[in-house]
């Protein structure tokens, strides 16, 4: 094998696993996906990797070691992300070890999370909201008094996680989340209350993470 093409140099930069897609988050993915589509309830594995073009082999990798689908791949010029999901979770947990096994990496190995911003806004004003609902359009409006929570990580693929533990946590709308590039970002809005435990969840998942 020609030694610049070998495993060993792919870079695992995001690897989180979810063990249930939450509704809100679910239907999101599937507005972008290209592939199988999420529903609530899938089992769902998000890596991404440097350099990019490594992804098409690890994809490969994990269509056939199990029944997975896959819902997303994204070939940028520095990294590579894909998205598995299945609704028995040994098949997505099983195809991710072998992504590993096949990098020579453990879960460990992944790039820390690193949070770039992260902020509460309290009751948004009309001309703010308005703005915010005009722009990519695919998850829910936010309205004029709402409270908005927004994060932003480093790498990109970490926010899916966040997300998905916000949505768990508390009765948010999800505005608007983004996977792929340099950055994450996430926005959340609802109530004063709601909105202040999706932040504090989606903060304590990403501790977590660079904990385990």
């Amino acid at each position: 094998m020609d030694p610049t093409r070998s495993p060993s140099r792919i870079q695992l930069r995001t690897y989180v696993y979810m063990d249930s897609l939450q509704p809100q988050l679910a239907q999101y993915m599937a507005t972008v996906s290209q592939g199988f589509l999420p529903v609530p309830g899938d089992s769902c594995l998000w890596v991404e990797v440097s350099p990019g073009m490594a992804v098409h082999r690890l994809t490969d990798v994990a269509l056939k070691a199990t029944r997975v689908h896959l819902a997303q791949q994204v070939v940028e010029r520095e990294y590579g992300s894909m998205v598995i999901h299945h609704r028995d979770q040994s098949d997505v947990l099983e195809a991710g070890n072998s992504v590993l096994g096949h990098m020579g990496a453990q879960p460990g190995d992944r790039t820390p999370c690193q949070i770039a911003w992260q902020e509460v806004i309290r009751g948004m004003t009309p001309d703010h909201t308005t703005l915010i609902n005009r722009q990519d359009r695919k998850g829910s409006m936010i309205l004029p008094e709402e409270s908005m929570f927004i994060l932003e990580t480093e790498p990109a693929g970490y926010i899916i996680y966040a997300a998905n533990q916000a949505e768990k946590a508390a009765r948010v709308k999800l505005i608007d989340v983004r996977a792929v590039g340099a950055f994450g970002r996430l926005t959340m809005s609802g109530s004063e209350a709601d909105v202040d435990e999706a932040a504090h969840a989606a903060i304590r998942a990403i501790e977590g993470l660079n904990r385990g």
